[in-house]
């Protein structure tokens, strides 16, 4: 088996990024604030084999599916046009979640490119490994850029039709990754829909308004102000998705979110057409990478990708990739 390991790209701006090849994970992300002190933003662990076993989606690449496929079941046709059923793991309720039992997250990617500022890694994900169709490849390049930007590039090719829908699940806590519940972190979502979902937090097809709703954060936003609403209690705190975009929307780079916290400003930015908001409601008490015992609704993630289930919405986002395609995609994170 491939050794786990970590290595570190930074920007002349003074952003320094720590990347895993297991599951692609930002290990560190060091940023400095308004004053110059510079903290940790991404929690995580001391050791490989706490990456290995805790909280294993912290900071990494999701995949095959990022998000919920509800039933874990889905319809597509072939390469020869036949129209076949795939079951896939069964991981959250009755739904599959961010790719299966064993996702890209838990994989031992290879690097195929790393300069000082920007690694490139690669995984192949073969014919039929939990349940996908096709041999799918997917490369992924973080850079950091001279204005303090952490870029996450995607790019991925198939042998036959298959679903491709990833995201990076980077656990942000702006006041440094030891600073406990984010309560104070100012949030704005520039969304004006959501896809409402079940009680396991798969949508039902309808998009509605965020107009007079707890999900209106067009305006910046407290997250203490909101988080303990009842409308977010059943789930221990956020955990949604916003439509950035219609499903046929032109891709674009657009401004998906601003996150403060502690004197820093992170926007997020992505050609991705959803934006799932999650602030940490399921993190196990689990000893962080300074000590600091991790504990619910401390961190946020802005999750840019697709709309959950979208496979089975035909007005949602296209995630169904063919041979001869390129998934293309892009998020940045910007510093500012």
């Amino acid at each position: 088996m491939k050794a786990i390991q970590f290595y570190t790209i930074k920007s002349s701006g003074g952003l320094k990024v720590e990347i895993s090849n297991l599951g692609a994970k930002i290990t560190k992300l060091l940023v400095a604030n308004r004053n110059g002190e510079v903290k940790d933003v991404v929690l995580g662990f001391k050791t490989a084999e706490e990456w290995k076993t805790k909280e294993t989606y912290f900071n990494a690449i999701c995949g095959r599916v990022a998000n919920r496929i509800k039933d874990g079941v889905f319809e597509l046709k072939d390469e020869n046009g036949k129209l076949k059923v795939y079951k896939l793991p069964i991981n959250n309720g009755p739904n599959s979640l961010h790719g299966g039992l064993e996702g890209f997250n838990a994989k031992i990617w290879d690097v195929t490119a790393q300069s000082p500022f920007e690694i490139t890694l690669h995984y192949r994900s073969k014919d039929g490994e939990e349940g996908y169709p096709g041999n799918l490849d997917l490369w992924v390049t973080y850079t950091a850029t001279k204005d303090n930007t952490l870029r996450i590039h995607y790019e991925a090719k198939t042998d036959k039709p298959t679903l491709a829908a990833f995201t990076n699940h980077a656990y942000f806590n702006l006041a440094g990754e030891a600073s406990g519940r984010v309560d104070e972190h100012v949030l704005q979502v520039n969304a004006d829909k959501y896809t409402p979902f079940d009680e396991w937090t798969c949508p039902t097809g309808e998009i509605k308004s965020v107009e007079g709703t707890p999900m209106d954060f067009r305006k910046p936003t407290r997250l203490g102000d909101r988080i303990h609403d009842k409308f977010f209690e059943p789930w221990r705190g956020i955990d949604n998705n916003w439509c950035l975009c219609a499903g046929d929307a032109p891709k674009e780079l657009r401004h998906a979110a601003t996150l403060q916290a502690d004197g820093r400003t992170m926007e997020c930015w992505t050609t991705l057409k959803g934006l799932q908001v999650y602030t940490g409601n399921f993190i196990e008490q689990n000893e962080g990478k300074s000590g600091t015992m991790y504990d619910i609704q401390h961190a946020v993630c802005l999750e840019a990708q697709s709309w959950p289930d979208s496979v089975h919405h035909d007005d949602f986002p296209n995630v169904v990739l063919l041979p001869g395609e390129q998934f293309d995609e892009t998020t940045e994170y910007r510093f500012l």
